[in-house]
């Protein structure tokens, strides 16, 4: 599995990857970056694209509804019409350019990883590190709501012929993934 994430010395970051660890990770990415959707077509008007409104009501799908939450109210009372309309008016201007940043953060590491050469360590500029970071939530968010993760959760409990078991060692390697990169762009 992955060497985790160690410091540059100019705010980036290396990790050795195996092939399989490569292959892995992109594999995830390109997941979220099917479950995010594709970007505008290239042929849109660029004016007209600046007044786009986006969806007014929250994803449907509750890994989406966590990366794209509502800005207003208190999930446990969607009866708080007010908040719901405050939420709809706030999604329909910021999710389009927040789906839009999340796609290419995770096209960003994608295409990092498509970059390695068989036996290259991944290597991160300072400005990357970044985009590595917020894909790498994004993903962790996706798995923690499908595996519906408390604090109580012992996922090294679980038995191997759990069908959450692949998903839950997913989860806890790009938590420890995650939590390296961030160490190492802080030293």
């Amino acid at each position: 599995m992955v060497r985790l994430f160690e410091s540059t010395g100019d705010g980036g970051a290396r990790a050795a990857l195996d092939e399989g660890d490569a292959v892995l990770l992109r594999s995830l990415f390109l997941q979220v970056l099917e479950m995010i959707g594709p970007g505008p077509a290239e042929n849109d008007d660029p004016l007209a694209a600046l007044f786009a409104e986006g969806p007014s009501k929250p994803p449907a799908d509750p890994a989406l509804a966590r990366l794209f939450p509502d800005a207003y109210g208190d999930p446990g009372k969607p009866d708080d019409q007010e908040a719901v309309a405050y939420s709809a008016e706030f999604r329909r201007y910021t999710e389009p350019d927040l789906r839009a940043r999340k796609r290419e953060d995770v096209l960003a590491v994608i295409r990092t990883l498509d970059g390695l050469g068989a036996g290259e360590s991944l290597t991160l500029p300072a400005e990357e590190c970044p985009r590595w970071l917020g894909a790498t939530n994004d993903l962790r968010l996706i798995l923690g709501t499908r595996l519906e993760v408390t604090e109580d959760d012992d996922f090294f409990a679980l038995p191997d012929d759990d069908p959450a078991k692949p998903l839950a060692m997913a989860y806890l390697w790009l938590g420890a993934l995650q939590e390296s990169l961030l160490e190492a762009i802080s030293d």
